[in-house]
């Protein structure tokens, strides 16, 4: 990672970006990590009628599909009548795009191009491209990709995408799918999982003491000065770092609070890099009732939703209109995504009591790791109090705790 925390595709020494695509790309090489996706059937579903919805909008328009994978994407895009599609796949999974393409004879729609769409050069004099401006490349109606990560930015693929948009997408007329993206958080309580990352922490610790002690018996080296180094790397594993979860809609004890939302049209890479303590809605203020919900707060989950809509930045009175919407949600009431729910463990819970109001308030901050910009770590800092449920939000409040504050690794 570079010192702006960029992604190395862009602007990265070759070193960089082999290191890259050994951590990052290689894993989409695979058909079997293919075939997971392509599985998700909410995923599956959203771009379909995005797509395939609006054929009126993909008609004899040029499309770029980034990080097209197996490729189902650009199929679908040439089917509803786009006159040029260019996929851009950067692993050889490209061979097995091609050999998509051909099968479903949408092969001379369809050009496949094996490279960083950050390197992409696009052959506008050959395919007789309409540049929306002479001396530019912009030459794109559409961009198609399904680049959300785990919590939206995991895998930083946001940043290619933008640099493909304002280096291609026609300005005033072209349109991005997904159209906008929101991230979203909420309390929740789970605490069998929550405990059982407990009981392996506590385990590797007990572990460690025998070790320790096996060592100093057997071979007469004292290891005791490692114990607070191992303790810390086991608590960051078991306790500090996000879980994968696929929770039921019952386990969200408050309504989601939105902390980002991105309008894909015009927001840009620093805005990408993650979310800061001074974004708008990186705070968070939650209410919940005892009465209402059962079990303690176990900590905090995050999810995202994406939209397929019209433009609503200024700059895209003149685009194409979608007059079919699609919207894709990862969130608990929606059932399975391969995406699922990030949810953020307290080490403790907190108790909810029948008759009374607990209120979790503070901000989370997202940002790239030192040693790895496709990977996040998040911040929360946030302070609890209980009252009772006929006192008013500011009333007087039975307990208020101090600020708590931890960060989590994304893995």
């Amino acid at each position: 990672m570079n010192a702006q925390g960029e992604i190395p595709s862009f602007n990265g020494d070759e070193k960089a970006k082999a290191t890259d695509f050994a951590n990052y790309f290689c894993a989409y090489s695979q058909i079997y990590h293919q075939k997971s996706m392509l599985s998700d059937h909410q995923r599956m579903a959203a771009y379909h009628s995005a797509i395939l919805g609006n054929q009126d909008v993909f008609r004899d328009k040029v499309v770029m599909d980034i990080g097209t994978g197996s490729g189902i994407l650009s199929v679908w895009a040439a089917q509803a009548g786009a006159r040029k599609v260019y996929a851009i796949e950067y692993t050889d999974m490209a061979k097995h795009a091609e050999k998509v393409m051909k099968a479903n004879n949408v092969d001379h729609i369809v050009t496949v191009l094996q490279t960083a769409v950050e390197d992409v050069k696009l052959p506008i004099e050959s395919d007789q491209l309409l540049v929306e401006e002479d001396g530019t490349e912009r030459c794109v109606d559409i961009i198609i990709s399904e680049w959300m990560g785990y919590m939206l930015l995991r895998e930083s693929m946001m940043d290619s995408v933008i640099h493909a948009r304002d280096r291609f997408l026609k300005q005033k007329t072209g349109l991005m799918f997904p159209s906008h993206t929101t991230m979203l958080l909420a309390p929740i309580t789970d605490e069998e999982e929550r405990k059982h990352a407990a009981t392996d922490f506590s385990n590797a610790m007990a572990d460690w003491n025998d070790f320790e002690q096996t060592t100093n018996t057997m071979y007469g080296v004292d290891m005791s000065i490692l114990a607070p180094d191992y303790e810390r790397e086991q608590k960051e594993y078991y306790m500090l770092s996000s879980r994968w979860t696929e929770l039921p809609p019952e386990a969200v004890l408050a309504e989601p609070a939105v902390i980002k939302r991105y309008d894909m049209m015009t927001c840009t890479l620093q805005q990408a890099k993650g979310l800061f303590a001074s974004d708008p809605e990186s705070s968070f203020d939650f209410e919940i009732e005892g009465s209402k919900v059962q079990g303690p707060v176990s900590g905090f989950s995050g999810w995202f939703t994406a939209d397929f809509c019209s433009r609503t930045d200024h700059g895209g009175v003149d685009a194409p209109k979608l007059h079919h919407p699609a919207f894709l949600s990862t969130g608990p009431e929606n059932g399975y995504t391969h995406w699922g729910q990030q949810t953020f463990y307290f080490l403790s819970s907190i108790p909810t009591m029948k008759g009374e109001t607990t209120r979790i308030s503070g901000g989370i901050e997202m940002t790239r790791t030192k040693d790895n910009s496709r990977l996040y770590n998040c911040r929360f800092s946030y302070s609890s109090s209980r009252r009772k449920s006929d006192e008013p939000k500011n009333g007087a409040v039975l307990m208020k705790s101090g600020v708590i504050e931890n960060v989590y690794q994304i893995p």
